[in-house]
């Protein structure tokens, strides 16, 4: 009865600007860094069925972990692999699969103990407001700015989505983004950009199934792939992730969420899911008033991500050859549409209080530059002088994110 009735809330709560807003986050998602994951299973020499389990392990883990963490919370909670992980596996040697999967199930724990210790909450709640802005735009800007560019390669194409964006804007604002999205798809087709031919290349099998790889424990594969992960993991993206929620106005739990995706991680580990963590480019398509003007509803984008994660993740290669058919111009061009709000909302938010407005705009400035120092990403660097001015006055509350 309970799950009838949530299923009802669900349906009356869902709309199509929802549906796309999860469909646009996993577009983006997975177009953007599919081929890195690729790229990090060839380097650890697994097999063409134990990439599949690791495309299989990977979208379910995403997709359950969306529908059960917002369904629980009636919060947007999107979550999705450590790209940079991936960068990070693929550029492992001398490390078999079986010891990166041992090295998984370690990252797992470190994650799960991060957020069972909340540990990682009492740091976030260390960061201003203004600072988190700060940090959300800095990553969000990057995908503005490749969608600005992108008008030198296809410029048709580019300016046909814009001015669809401009026009949904004015006359059907809930409406935008879908209309962006089926715009460039039927120019892309007329042009014939759209690239059919990448379904059957990367798309061995209609339906992946699970390999499991027995784990192996070494010291070399603990301090080589599993800290570094985990360092990464909470770094680069965790911590944008929660900078997100927050800038949006949505006071998720940090510690069981966190907790959560560790678990996630530990379970499906065996099978190729080397790192789950909360999402911060594609939850904010998820978390913007074009995904639902009503916030208490937002959470339907990414129960629909959700599901979308999950039917990829069953599909293996497939579905995931499907989306490289669509042109890398139209991605970003769909990317950097969908969160000019959410960039402008984050940097109005940034630079209101000017007590924070400094330290806001070298966190801007930082983030945005992709600075990479001894392995970990620029988020962590962008926030370090902030922390040490809220750790050093402990006489202050703390700042935690408004309600939605």
């Amino acid at each position: 009865m309970v799950g009838l009735k949530s299923a009802a809330r669900l349906w009356a709560d869902l709309s199509v600007s929802a549906a796309v807003a999860g469909f646009v986050a996993v577009l983006v998602g997975y177009t953007s860094s599919v081929a890195i994951v690729f790229q990090a299973a060839q380097a650890l020499g697994a097999t063409p069925a134990q990439t599949a389990s690791w495309m299989w392990a990977l979208g379910l883990a995403m997709g359950l972990s969306c529908i059960g963490l917002s369904l629980h919370y009636r919060l947007p909670v999107l979550t999705a692999w450590c790209t940079p992980g991936a960068a990070l596996l693929a550029a492992t040697q001398g490390v078999s699969l079986a010891e990166a999967t041992g090295a998984f199930i370690v990252c797992a724990l470190l994650i799960t103990a991060a957020g069972a210790t909340r540990w990682f909450e009492r740091l976030m709640d260390r960061l201003p407001m203004a600072v988190a802005a700060a940090l959300l735009a800095g990553v969000l800007t990057r995908f503005g700015l490749d969608a600005v560019l992108s008008v030198r390669s296809a410029p048709g194409l580019v300016l046909l989505m814009t001015a669809a964006f401009l026009a949904g804007r004015r006359w059907w604002p809930r409406f935008a983004v879908p209309g962006v999205l089926l715009t460039g798809v039927a120019v892309a087709a007329g042009q014939g950009r759209l690239q059919a031919g990448a379904l059957l290349e990367l798309g061995s099998a209609v339906w992946a199934s699970p390999v499991f790889v027995m784990p192996q424990f070494s010291l070399a594969a603990l301090v080589g792939v599993a800290l570094p992960l985990f360092i990464v993991t909470m770094a680069s993206q965790n911590l944008p992730g929660v900078s997100a929620q927050r800038a949006a106005g949505f006071a998720v739990p940090i510690s069981p969420v966190i907790t959560a995706t560790g678990l996630v991680t530990l379970v499906l580990a065996p099978f190729g899911a080397f790192a789950i963590n909360l999402a911060a480019i594609t939850a904010s398509i998820c978390m913007s008033p074009q995904a639902h003007a009503d916030p208490a509803r937002r959470y339907t984008a990414p129960v629909m991500a959700g599901i979308f994660y999950c039917l990829l993740g069953l599909a293996g290669g497939a579905v995931a050859g499907l989306l490289a058919a669509f042109p890398r111009e139209l991605v970003a061009a769909v990317a950097g549409l969908a969160l000019l709000g959410t960039i402008a909302g984050a940097l109005s938010l940034a630079l209101q209080d000017e007590r924070h407005r400094d330290a806001a705009a070298i966190t801007f400035l930082v983030t945005l530059s992709g600075v990479t120092l001894g392995g970990i990403g620029a988020a962590f660097w962008a926030c370090l002088p902030a922390w040490r001015r809220s750790l050093c006055n402990t006489g202050g509350p703390n700042v935690r994110a408004r309600p939605p």
